[in-house]
């Protein structure tokens, strides 16, 4: 697996990927009918932040967005997300963004990484970001409806550098 920069052509196997994962309703507060036009403009990011694929030959495994999780006086602070395909996971991809994702910010001098809203209930995430230094520093209660557990909260999760 690669990880390298996203670009123009792998929108098609990108979006095939934030279509499932936003239309599955379980993990992302993006509206589940948002078009491919609405995606790009989320996820692939301007400089300076950054879009990237994680690819196996020419198949598009994951992707991931990082930059500023906010302007001024908190720009200090990254930020990123992540989408895994369906059938790749469980193979380490999401870690191996999240790393990358990591080592970027880290690269560019920022303070550290904040996450704004992980369902509580998307605990291979949860466990990733823990794992690789995050912790949760709080949890907005029934901050996410779910499609099969109803309302569940939504963890604000930080990594110093």
């Amino acid at each position: 697996m690669l990880i390298r920069e996203f670009t123009d052509t792998d929108w098609p196997r990108v979006w095939e990927i934030v279509a499932e994962v936003v239309r599955a309703g379980d993990t992302f507060t993006y509206d589940p009918a948002m078009t491919a036009e609405q995606a790009y403009d989320v996820w692939v990011e301007r400089p300076p932040g950054r879009t990237v694929v994680a690819v196996d030959g020419d198949r598009v495994l994951g992707t991931a967005k990082m930059g500023t999780n906010r302007p001024g006086p908190g720009s200090h602070v990254a930020t990123a997300s992540f989408m895994v395909a369906a059938d790749a996971r469980g193979r380490g991809i999401g870690t191996a963004l999240c790393r990358h994702a990591l080592d970027w910010a880290r690269g560019r001098g920022y303070a550290g990484m904040q996450f704004n809203a992980v369902a509580e209930s998307n605990h291979a995430a949860v466990g990733i970001y823990r794992r690789l230094g995050f912790e949760v520093v709080g949890t907005v209660p029934g901050a996410f409806a779910h499609p099969g557990l109803g309302r569940v909260g939504l963890h604000v999760m930080y990594c110093a550098f």
